[in-house]
């Protein structure tokens, strides 16, 4: 996998774990404040989408991971 790929799956993972934390009809339910975390996610997604800069991807390559396209 590369980067951006990796970066993505990472990111999908972290919304959709927050989600089920953070919203009460789930049954993992554990306080609303985890709906922060959801936006945190997002918010940097944003800003890598218009930037085209992204701190994982460039702690990820410095482990050796390919970069994508």
């Amino acid at each position: 996998m590369t980067t951006w790929q990796i970066v993505r799956v990472v990111a999908g993972c972290f919304i959709l774990l927050s989600l089920a934390l953070g919203v009460a009809a789930s049954p993992l339910f554990h306080s609303a404040n985890w709906l922060w975390f959801t936006a945190f996610v997002g918010a940097n997604l944003l800003q890598s989408g218009v930037t085209k800069w992204c701190l994982m991807e460039r702690i990820l390559s410095r482990f050796g991971v390919k970069p994508g396209c």
